[in-house]
């Protein structure tokens, strides 16, 4: 399928299907679709604790359930699905680039560099960190690479590096949201996992320029938005706010239990603490500001008193602190079976928002093809954006 179909179309069914992903649970204890589809409804609460946390993960698994009872959901699945890229072989390059990096995103970097596509010209390794994207690729490549980074100590730590491994790379500070000379025209650029305005403002600025191929792992596409997302290309009906395209990456792809435990508590003091201020103050959410960690490690009767007086709300009368934790407690189950409705449009949310890069390079020359570079298992956000001038 073209990809100007597959937008088209996405764009369509996922406008089609809105009052399912995006209402929140977190702050609408039962969105308006709870009404309309009551045995779904009922299958979700119904959900042991082991289901509820693989569908919340597994977009194609929660759209699966979903189909059963909204049988044109099942029409969203092809539209999200993109094809793996071809993987080819690495150029022969030593074992030891590989220097002061986590194993997962070592394999990583290495399904990236084996799917991109060498072309002979200089190298912008975009964002880059240390520049390990970019010291392999001076290897594979045999390429001249520029990394350009704003922070001046991991420049200078990726300088030794490539002295170690004895590759033409060089870095450059700056930032690359004000950043005028970078990047420049015939120019390879790369960027894996460059979030939001990073990655949107190096395809813009180098199509300006000129750049005569991209290979763009996105990420954390809601970076940079302000309330509403900007398209790049043209035509599109659906308009995503913020919290829209946050869903998009939501997903781990592990957690240990301990982080689950945590993150669980977390949930539930919050929405514990939301039942308390809709007793207090009016039955409608509000929204609060982030939660300092340590305030989560102690009693949630502390925890309460101090959201409350950073609220300015009352202080919780004596002995009312178990009440709301219960409430909190309940009301993460239900609302973690809820979520199931919306994360399993997570997936096609996020492939549109590649489409929407995607198509914008199509419309200014670019030939480009989109898919995964690696298994979802080794990281989610697995799509790759090839672009190359015609």
């Amino acid at each position: 399928m073209r990809l100007a179909d597959r937008q088209r179309e996405l764009d369509a069914a996922l406008l089609s299907f809105r009052d399912l992903w995006h209402p929140q649970p977190f702050r609408e204890i039962r969105p308006s679709w709870c009404e309309l589809w009551p045995a779904l409804l009922d299958e979700l609460l119904s959900l042991p604790e082991a289901d509820v946390q693989r569908l919340n993960d597994d977009s194609a698994a929660a759209l699966a359930l979903l189909a059963r009872h909204i049988p044109a959901v099942a029409d969203i699945g092809p539209l999200a699905m993109l094809p793996a890229r071809p993987e080819g072989i690495l150029p022969s390059r030593r074992t030891n680039w590989a220097w002061e990096i986590p194993g997962r995103k070592q394999r990583q970097i290495e399904a990236f560099a084996a799917v991109a596509r060498g072309s002979g010209q200089p190298v912008l390794d975009w964002c880059g960190g240390k520049g390990h994207l970019g010291r392999l690729l001076a290897l594979a490549w045999e390429a001249p690479v520029h990394t350009l980074e704003i922070d001046a100590g991991l420049c200078v730590a990726g300088t030794d590096l490539a002295v170690r491994a004895k590759v033409n790379q060089k870095f450059v500070v700056a930032d690359a949201l004000r950043v005028a000379d970078w990047p420049r025209a015939t120019q390879h650029a790369v960027a894996l996992h460059a979030c939001g305005d990073l990655h949107r403002h190096l395809i813009t600025g180098g199509v300006e320029k000129g750049v005569s191929r991209f290979d763009v792992a996105p990420c954390c596409y809601y970076r940079g938005v302000a309330e509403t997302y900007q398209p790049l290309s043209t035509g599109l009906q659906l308009v995503l706010s913020r919290d829209d395209t946050r869903l998009a990456v939501t997903e781990t792809v592990t957690s240990a239990p301990r982080e689950t435990r945590q993150r669980d508590r977390a949930i539930a003091w919050k929405l514990g603490f939301d039942a308390y201020r809709r007793v207090v103050s009016g039955n409608t959410y509000r929204s609060f500001k982030s939660v300092p960690d340590v305030w989560l490690r102690a009693e949630f009767a502390d925890f309460l008193v101090r959201m409350s007086g950073r609220e300015g709300l009352p202080s919780p009368k004596s002995g009312a602190a178990a009440e709301f934790e219960q409430q909190g407690w309940q009301r993460r189950d239900e609302m973690m079976r809820l979520s199931i409705v919306r994360h399993g449009f997570r997936r096609a949310l996020e492939v549109w928002l590649a489409l929407d890069l995607s198509c914008y390079l199509e419309s200014r020359g670019y030939v480009v093809e989109l898919g995964s570079f690696c298994e979802r298992k080794l990281t989610p956000r697995n799509l790759l954006i090839s672009a190359w001038l015609a």
